[in-house]
């Protein structure tokens, strides 16, 4: 059995696997079990590894630390790239519709957590490099972490012990972070059960709904569709008409009279607002689950269709003209999870699938001309992917020369790949680059690589991390690390639910990424049971990211 003992006990690339793999077991498994109420899912893997590292170096266990850096770094790519991918699709669109908010959001907790910083560098007497780790370790930003001891260094070569103290705050604030996020979110959603519940277990398309409406303005009858959109400056569709006792599809040019009865696909956030435009909104909910809409009518009905032909991809629907030529609405668009209401300049993306409404006959004619042949879907397409990451480790890695500041920032590999990945998503299609995924496909992808970098991570921090949390200047690092981590959260979430009015999801996805914590992320998913929040995580990670590199360095030029 001596072979068995050495395959665990000496650093070798199959050591890293075994390892890594059941940490990974151990703490998905683990993660399941409610602990006061809250179950951590696949954060709880970065504790599982923090406990097995400080277990393998108080039994002489030897380590493969480049394997190590590998797994952990090449996971992150793969997260944070697959999160831009799912979320690129309707980053644009979500920024356009309350982004500045989401930003404001981040942009406040991120200033509040370097004003508790620099309170503590003046009040407690601990050193610049110290605060600055805590400060990285606070918010989980590695590339924090990395800009601050190459700031350092820059500064003066032979300062290693004080990049080497940036480290040894950073290993102890960062778990505390992790815990301190899970907590606000925790916090919150104890705080706002009703918001909760309102936001659990369902898809992005709960905020797209189907509204009644009938036709009292007079500015508005008259008027052919395509003005009426033109004029209401407004986002919808209009899926039915009802016009004496008929119902019919409308074109671009079929004119509005006064009392007609009109469906509409619409944000819910703007039913007010496009109720009174058209002058009364009707108290039908169309959205109740028992309604089946292929009975509403003898002549329409409803289909999903998926866009499955490289020819159509990459096209917007103003050029198709597809309601002109088949005599049927798209209503909806559902792409890579994120339901959106389309318009003549939305462009059709592989992978699509569109909400249509029409006659039989014409739907079938549709489903030809856009594919909708299932099977190509799960066709891997990897090289779209691969190059997407070569790209985005590529554009982390490119400095950026900031007026005043000596050494140039980076993305890293945790900003380069996301910011890559929401551009891919967003305009690879217009370039006919197809980078479609499967939602399962996707998630397994992320979750693969959350769960490496979280056991590498803690695998690699566990094994000082007892003796240094236990010991004076540790139990002082550790108190610190949990005012900057926590104080934010709990404001800027409350800002956010009372003052910014942002939706629970995106509240849960500006508290993760304004710490740039993605395990935290896990979690809220996990509290949700879907993944609303990372739409907004996404928005903001970009932002915060360069901006805890930009606090880093100059807290280090200007304080040190």
């Amino acid at each position: 059995m001596d072979w068995l003992v050495e395959l665990f006990t000496q650093g070798s690339v199959t050591q890293t696997i075994l390892l890594l793999t059941l940490i990974s077991i151990c703490g998905l498994a683990l993660g399941r079990i409610r602990i006061f109420g809250m179950q951590f899912g696949s954060s709880f893997v970065f504790f599982a590894a923090i406990a097995a590292g400080h277990f393998a170096k108080r039994w002489g266990i030897e380590l493969n630390a480049p394997m190590m850096d590998l797994a952990k770094n090449f996971g992150l790519i793969i997260f944070v790239y697959t999160l831009g991918l799912q979320c690129g699709p309707g980053f644009f669109a979500s920024l356009r519709k309350g982004g500045l908010k989401l930003v404001l959001g981040a942009l406040i907790a991120a200033l509040l957590s370097t004003a508790i910083c620099v309170l503590f560098i003046y009040t407690t007497g601990i050193s610049v490099p110290e605060a600055v780790g805590l400060l990285s370790g606070s918010v989980t930003s590695t590339p924090s972490l990395i800009a601050a001891q190459q700031t350092v260094l820059d500064i003066d070569p032979a300062a290693v012990d004080a990049a080497n103290t940036i480290g040894a705050a950073y290993a102890v604030g960062y778990p505390f972070s992790v815990l301190c996020v899970i907590l606000a979110v925790f916090f919150l959603t104890k705080v706002f059960p009703k918001r909760v519940a309102e936001s659990s277990g369902r898809g992005n398309d709960v905020y797209t709904s189907a509204l009644e409406v009938r036709v009292q303005n007079p500015a508005v009858a008259g008027k052919c569709v395509r003005d009426v959109v033109s004029d209401s400056g407004m986002h919808f569709v209009i899926s039915r008409l009802w016009r004496n006792g008929n119902v019919e599809i409308p074109m671009s040019d079929t004119v509005i009279n006064e009392g007609d009865h009109m469906l509409l696909i619409c944000d819910k956030d703007d039913f007010s607002s496009i109720s009174r435009f058209f002058g009364h909104e009707e108290n039908t909910d169309w959205n109740r689950p028992d309604i089946d809409w292929n009975i509403i009518d003898s002549n329409l009905i409803s289909r999903h269709l998926r866009v499955t032909k490289d020819e159509v991809s990459g096209i917007s629907l103003g050029k198709l003209k597809l309601r002109a030529k088949f005599g049927v609405n798209i209503t909806r668009i559902n792409r890579a999870g994120i339901t959106l209401v389309p318009d003549a300049n939305t462009t059709l993306q592989f992978g699509d699938r569109l909400t249509v409404v029409g006659g039989e006959e014409k739907i079938k004619a549709m489903a030809k001309f856009v594919g909708n042949e299932e099977s190509r879907l799960n066709e891997p397409r990897l090289i779209p992917i691969l190059a997407g990451l070569f790209l985005g480790v590529l554009l982390g890695s490119v400095p950026i020369a900031v007026p005043g500041i000596s050494a140039p920032l980076k993305l890293g590999i945790a900003g380069g790949p996301i910011i890559m990945g929401i551009l891919m998503g967003a305009f690879g299609p217009r370039l006919h680059i197809t980078t479609y995924t499967t939602r399962a496909a996707n998630l397994m992808l992320r979750q693969l690589g959350i769960t490496f970098f979280l056991a590498a991570l803690g695998l690699g921090v566990g094994g000082d991390f007892v003796e240094t949390v236990f010991s004076s200047q540790g139990l002082k690092w550790a108190g610190m690390s949990v005012v900057i981590a926590i104080v934010p959260l709990l404001i800027i979430g409350l800002v956010n639910e009372k003052w910014l009015h942002l939706s629970f999801p995106q509240n849960l996805g500006v508290v993760c990424g304004s710490t740039t914590s993605t395990n935290a992320l896990a979690y809220a998913n996990t509290v949700l049971g879907n993944d609303n929040a990372a739409a907004a995580y996404a928005t903001v990670y970009p932002l915060v990211t360069f901006l805890r590199v930009f606090i880093a360095q100059t807290l280090i030029m200007l304080l040190a």
